[in-house]
């Protein structure tokens, strides 16, 4: 990990070129996402199929339902009572997010009303193929099912024809009828325009690699997308003197065990921190499966900084604007008022982000990539359409009317004011 401290001259340009480093990685080329989508509009089903055979060693675009019921069949029931734990408190969470509609009626009897409606129908994306998270399809799904979205369709890469049964389980649990054993830009082209097996939806949402990620920007105008770039993963932790390195270094690595394009950041006051921390991460790199990716991801895209204030603290998470960002501090609520971007915050030494990524009830999909300083995390607001409802009275359009008549004249739009000319009752 590359270790910064703020005294340095250089410092802040140093960060920015880091951070730009990571972020350019990440915003791939469109050039090959392009083609595959192209390819997909023309060639539908055959041009799914093959790219499907080609990175994910898959024959199979929709599994059987007895495919699916034999796979949950032999699902751990640990596993199952943990999904269903987590898809109890998710839900609770995500239902007091529900909008109200607005209905109002001025002095002269126009009614001016704002109504939420649903999206019709929605993909959720799923990553897979060499690692499944069912937990991502209770995030992707259940905000959508409390908006009252009708149809969910789940797009999650299988390997060698097999989807991850816990992955199928949670699927089932959110009621999720029509399942494809897709994934990357060809699946997000199926989805987006349609084929012979699948019928093309109305919105498109949820994590993925740098692939989807371009590919869900590409389509996005022929079909909707979330407010954010869903890409890959981000945590940076805020430590002091109190704060535990044994800690510190596994929410780390945890974050960086997702992908090699994940980035992982300590920022503290404390010298002694930090270097503890490298140590630990070294030590407990060594005891996890995925030791490869996380070393890679800690190697490129880590960083370790040393500051001399609170304010640069302040200041360094508002430009890195994080997907998720951990307090670990004594006084945490010090921060709060004064950080404006990051996806989440865990406050304090036992909100841990990792339990933010199953069963704390708040939603896991949050904006990556510096992002956040402009977009939030998917939430039920994320699957409603809102309609404005207009009815003005004969009084209203009268007595506003003049003074909208001499705006559209003044913006040169003549027929804008003789439309409303015509409805005012001559005198």
């Amino acid at each position: 990990m590359k270790i910064l401290n703020s005294k340095l001259r250089n410092f802040n340009k140093r960060l920015d070129n880091l951070l730009l480093r990571r972020k350019t990685k990440v915003q791939t080329s469109s050039v090959s996402v392009i083609k595959i989508i192209n390819d997909v509009k023309k060639n539908g089903d055959k041009a799914l199929l093959k790219y499907e055979r080609k990175f994910n060693q898959n024959r199979v675009i929709k599994p059987s339902l007895s495919q699916i019921k034999q796979s949950i069949k032999s699902l751990d029931p640990k596993v199952k009572n943990a999904i269903d734990l987590a898809y109890s408190r998710i839900y609770k969470f995500h239902s007091l997010q529900k909008f109200k509609n607005i209905s109002y009626i001025d002095k002269l009897k126009n009614k001016l009303e704002y109504k939420y409606l649903p999206i019709e129908s929605v993909a959720i994306y799923v990553p897979g193929s060499s690692a499944s998270y069912p937990s991502s399809v209770l995030m992707n799904a259940i905000p959508a099912i409390v908006a009252g979205v009708k149809r969910i369709i789940m797009i999650n890469p299988g390997y060698k024809g097999k989807q991850n049964a816990a992955v199928l389980y949670a699927a089932k649990k959110c009621k999720i009828k029509e399942i494809y054993s897709i994934g990357g830009p060809s699946a997000i082209a199926a989805v987006a325009y349609g084929t012979k097996k699948i019928n093309r939806v109305n919105k498109i949402v949820g994590p993925g690699n740098k692939y989807v990620a371009a590919a869900k920007k590409e389509v996005f105008g022929d079909v909707g997308v979330e407010g954010m770039i869903a890409g890959p993963s981000e945590v940076t932790v805020v430590g002091d003197r109190f704060s535990n390195p044994g800690w510190i270094a596994s929410d780390l690595i945890g974050q960086a065990e997702h992908d090699e394009l994940a980035q992982c950041i300590l920022i503290s006051k404390s010298k002694d921190l930090i270097i503890q921390t490298k140590e630990e991460i070294s030590k407990q790199l060594k005891k996890i499966p995925r030791t490869a990716i996380a070393r890679k991801s800690l190697l490129n895209n880590g960083i370790l900084i040393q500051v001399n204030s609170d304010k640069q603290i302040i200041d360094i998470v508002n430009k890195i604007a994080p997907e998720h960002l951990e307090l670990n501090v004594k006084n945490y609520k010090s921060f709060i008022s004064r950080i404006k971007n990051a996806g989440s915050i865990c406050l304090g030494k036992y909100a841990v982000m990792a339990m933010t990524d199953y069963n704390a009830g708040s939603n896991h999909i949050l904006p990556t990539n510096g992002s956040a300083k402009f977009s939030s995390g998917i939430s039920v607001n994320e699957f409603y359409k809102r309609i404005s409802y207009i009815n003005l009275s004969k009084k209203g359009i009268e007595k506003l009317g003049p003074s909208v008549i001499t705006l559209a004249n003044y913006e040169g739009l003549a027929a804008h004011a003789q439309s409303v000319k015509k409805r005012i009752r001559r005198k």
